[in-house]
C-alpha cells in the first residue's frame, strides 16, 4: 500500500491545496494531509480546527475514504515514519516555489532516504491562490469563495468574527 503525506499549514486550505489532494489521492492508496502545528507562528485557525476543516472538505468532496488529516510537530520525515509513508507530496505554483521545495526535498531525503518527495503542479486556475492571500482578502471583507472550499470559508469567517 502506497502512503503519502501532504504537509503544510493549511491556514486555511485552498482550492489549490484541494487540487493537489485530488490528484495525489488518485496516485497513492492513502494520503495523510499533515497540518503543521508550529508554536512559533500564530495561525488564524488553530491546528485542530484546520484538521476539522479538511475533514469536512473531504466529506463534501467524497475524498474522505482515501484521505485523512492529522496534526504534527517537528520534522515531516518523522511524521512520515510514524504513518509508514514513503512519499511526501508538495504542490508547486511557480518557479520560485521550486527552489525552496527542491532544497527541502534534498534535506528530507538526506534525513530519511526511504522517503521521497513528489511534486504536483497546481492547476493553472489555482496558481495565484495562497492561504496568506486568502486571509488578507477575508480580513478586509473581500469575497474568497472562489479560492477556498465552503467548509474553509465558514470556519475562516467565524474565526475572523471571533477576533473582532
Amino acid at each position: 500500500m502506497s502512503v503519502a503525506v501532504y504537509p503544510g499549514s493549511f491556514d486555511p486550505i485552498t482550492n489549490g491545496h484541494l487540487d493537489v489532494i485530488r490528484r495525489a489521492a488518485a496516485v497513492f492508496d492513502r494520503l495523510v494531509v499533515a497540518v503543521l502545528e508550529n508554536p512559533r507562528k500564530q495561525p488564524l485557525l488553530p491546528a485542530a480546527e484546520r484538521v476539522a476543516v479538511i475533514d469536512e472538505t473531504m466529506a463534501e468532496t467524497a475524498l474522505g475514504a482515501a484521505v485523512s488529516a492529522a496534526t504534527f510537530t517537528g520534522l515531516t520525515v518523522d511524521f512520515c515514519r510514524s504513518r509508514d509513508a514513503r512519499f511526501i507530496v508538495r504542490g508547486l505554483r511557480a518557479i520560485s516555489d521550486f527552489e525552496t521545495e527542491m532544497q527541502l526535498a534534498h534535506n528530507n531525503r538526506k534525513l530519511a532516504p526511504q522517503v521521497d518527495t513528489v511534486f504536483f503542479m497546481t492547476s493553472l486556475e489555482h496558481g495565484y491562490v495562497s492561504s496568506s492571500l486568502v486571509r488578507e482578502i477575508a480580513r478586509y471583507g473581500g469575497d474568497v469563495s472562489p479560492m477556498i472550499p465552503p467548509a474553509a470559508e465558514r470556519h475562516l469567517r467565524a474565526a475572523l468574527q471571533r477576533r473582532g
